[in-house]
């Protein structure tokens, strides 16, 4: 305490009050800190009455957390995708390799588009040529019917007239 009393009054003033300050602040965390776990214990006490099974307290909780959860991550898939959006395109050299990649991109799509097209054009084709071929068949079987038909009917009015 010696050096208290070798330091000038006006230097020990600001320190006394600020030790005074602290000094209070530590009373007021003490009475705070007390008070939460008086009121902690006694909301413990309330919720243990009220839910009578563990299992729906963790089910609850459960339900209360994973969305929680699931919103945070989100939140930190976008953020990591938005920085590395903006560093993709910090330079000149990185904007155009963007680019570039974009255009590739949009080839391959375009090249597949076309395939799958044409794929699709060959299949329809070929339906339609099996159909044609078929639905024609298939009138010449009935004119050939038509045709027998006809004949037997004019061999019978023959037979009978």
């Amino acid at each position: 305490m010696a050096t208290a009393q070798s330091t000038p009054a006006s230097s020990a003033k600001p320190r006394r009050a600020a030790a005074a300050k602290s000094a209070t602040r530590a009373k007021s965390a003490a009475r705070a800190s007390t008070s939460r776990a008086s009121s902690s214990s006694a909301s413990t006490k309330r919720s243990t009455t009220a839910v009578k099974n563990p299992t729906v307290g963790s089910y609850a909780e459960r339900a209360v957390l994973i969305p929680v959860g699931a919103a945070l991550i989100a939140r930190e898939q976008v953020l990591a995708r938005v920085n590395d959006t903006i560093e993709s395109y910090a330079s000149p050299a990185k904007a155009n390799a963007q680019l570039r990649k974009f255009e590739r991109r949009g080839n391959t799509a375009r090249n597949r588009l076309e395939r799958e097209v044409r794929k699709t054009r060959v299949r329809v084709e070929r339906e339609v040529r099996q159909t044609r071929a078929s639905v024609e068949r298939e009138a010449r079987r009935v004119q050939r019917e038509g045709e027998d038909l006809a004949n037997k009917v004019q061999e019978r009015i023959l037979s009978l007239v």
